[in-house]
């Protein structure tokens, strides 16, 4: 499952075998299906797989997206999209929450005052996932 990459997307995937213990610092999109303990601090965007487990001080992206089990705060600067079966017990801030149905989710919600005038829901997450890497490859 790669839903945020694409054939010209910048995604680097941690696999189920890997497990990372510390501080990762980012400024593409990751995607986490193995195990990973520390704390994240990203300027990109971040997908916890189904098949994830992360326990963190803290998890910091733009946008995050939750199919796995986080336990820890999480902040996703645009958005913080817990998807149907995820695990997540700790605190979330962000701009844009969207809980799905079938999720745990033990914590308090922050809502960031200034949010993205776009309505990130708007679209499909795929859509979304695809035009967030094509903004990343424009700029570059």
């Amino acid at each position: 499952m790669k839903p945020m990459a694409n054939d010209s997307g910048n995604v680097t995937e941690f696999g189920p075998e890997t497990e990372f213990d510390g501080v990762l610092n980012f400024t593409d999109n990751l995607v986490i299906s193995g195990i990973f303990n520390g704390t994240i601090r990203a300027t990109g965007n971040l997908e916890v797989s189904g098949t994830a487990s992360c326990t963190v001080d803290r998890m910091t992206a733009r946008s995050v997206i939750v199919s796995g089990r986080v336990t820890g705060d999480i902040e996703g600067s645009e958005r913080v999209e817990l998807c149907k079966g995820c695990v997540v017990r700790g605190n979330i801030r962000t701009a844009n929450l969207r809980i799905a149905e079938n999720v745990e989710f033990e914590g308090e919600v922050s809502m960031i005052e200034d949010a993205p005038e776009v309505d990130l829901f708007a679209v499909a997450s795929a859509e979304y996932k695809d035009a967030l890497i094509k903004k990343v490859n424009d700029a570059r």
